[in-house]
């Protein structure tokens, strides 16, 4: 399946998740593709603790790797109510380092001026990441 093919489902199933999870105001969604060409998705956990609540895709990537599959790409998509427009989210540092995890190539969802829907390969986002810092063979154990 092509690149872009795999960006507009994942578009497409983070769209419909938060339409029927979120009717009504605020909604997010996250969405995996793996090698394996399955989709995965998450919503945040709701919680009065704001030191509780995981990023929207947490969950998509936890189940990823539940079943050992190496994650391809990642989105999250917001909007702020049923009438706003959808956005897609950067992954925060934190999410950055959880991809890291299969390797600087995955393809993320970036937030652009125009909206358009573009994704790029982690290491564009980590041009300096701390890992430079060490020779490939040290890090293979790390990365899935």
């Amino acid at each position: 399946m092509r690149n872009h093919d795999i960006e507009q489902e994942m578009y497409r199933q983070a769209v419909a998740l938060i339409e029927r999870r979120y009717p009504t105001g605020w909604g997010g969604a996250g969405v995996v593709h793996t090698a394996s060409d399955h989709y995965y998705t998450s919503v945040s956990i709701d919680t009065a603790n704001a030191s509780a609540i995981l990023c929207i895709e947490t969950g998509a990537m936890l189940e990823a790797h539940k079943y050992n599959e190496k994650v391809t790409h990642c989105l999250c998509l917001i909007r702020d109510d049923e009438h706003a427009p959808f956005r897609v989210l950067s992954p925060c540092g934190i999410c950055q380092e959880r991809l890291r995890y299969w390797g600087e190539d995955v393809q993320v969802a970036v937030t652009t001026p125009d909206t358009q829907l573009t994704f790029v390969e982690l290491k564009e986002l980590q041009p300096y990441h701390w890992t430079k810092a060490y020779p490939t063979e040290e890090l293979e154990h790390w990365e899935g």
